[in-house]
């Protein structure tokens, strides 16, 4: 396989590397500029919301580029491909594309995302890193019995169970396997600690807003705090990718 020299190679990170500088103006400056209005809840207006997602998806796609000739390729294209689905569920969420209920098709396009991201941590963590497979399954087991447990408190208690309730629970399994295969790959590399505190928060995020969405909660500030916590997630994911570019020493 013909690889193209390290310096040259990582000489071309400086561009996606680069648009975290409009990702954060976007997440953290719309939250400090921002003011919640009636129709708009969020510090942070909708266009600075999404416009930081955006920029992650094209920051995915600008790191799959630079991996084309890497063993990581396949790692690269399953994140860019869920972050792409990420950017969809939020156009889902926030009502830019109408549907019949945004809930729903927000959770198919984060949920077919994660599968992807689990796709993407399975590939690395088995073929490239050739990491115990025990240590994956222990760090599964452990945050599906947290994603069960948040799940039970946070969303499950309060009023009767409904469809959507149930729905919740699959769904934040699915999320907890992407961090728990995440915390599998950083205890076998400290490199991918990043991508397991990113997991994490997108899990914690998705708590919050379930919560939110099926039981009431509320707190001051909880709808940017949802996001203050799902756009980091998904950049530290996103971001995973150079990490794994140097582990296969590109």
């Amino acid at each position: 396989m013909m690889l193209r020299p390290a310096s040259v190679q990582q000489s071309s990170w400086l561009y996606p590397l680069l648009l975290m500088i409009p990702w954060a103006l976007l997440l953290f400056g719309g939250f400090l500029l921002g003011k919640p209005t009636k129709k708009n809840p969020h510090r942070m207006s909708a266009w600075t919301r999404l416009g930081s997602s955006g920029v992650l998806a094209l920051a995915a796609w600008l790191w799959f580029g630079l991996s084309l000739n890497s063993p990581v390729r396949g790692y690269a294209l399953l994140i860019a491909l869920g972050m792409s689905l990420g950017f969809l569920g939020d156009l889902f969420m926030a009502k830019i594309i109408h549907v019949p209920n945004r809930v729903l098709a927000g959770m198919a396009s984060f949920g077919l995302g994660h599968v992807l991201y689990i796709a993407a941590l399975l590939g690395l963590g088995t073929s490239v890193m050739g990491i115990d497979k025990s240590l994956l399954w222990g760090s599964l087991l452990a945050f599906w019995l947290i994603a069960a447990a948040g799940w039970y408190a946070l969303v499950f208690r309060g009023e009767n169970a409904s469809g959507l309730k149930w729905a919740a629970l699959p769904y934040g399994l699915l999320l907890a396997s992407t961090a728990g295969l995440a915390v599998g790959l950083a205890l076998q590399s400290s490199g991918f600690i990043p991508l397991a505190i990113g997991a994490i928060l997108f899990l914690l995020s998705d708590l919050i807003l379930a919560a939110q969405l099926f039981n009431n909660l509320s707190f001051p500030l909880i709808d940017d705090i949802i996001w203050l916590t799902y756009g980091p997630g998904q950049m530290l994911i996103v971001y995973s990718i150079p990490t794994a570019l140097a582990f296969a020493g590109v």
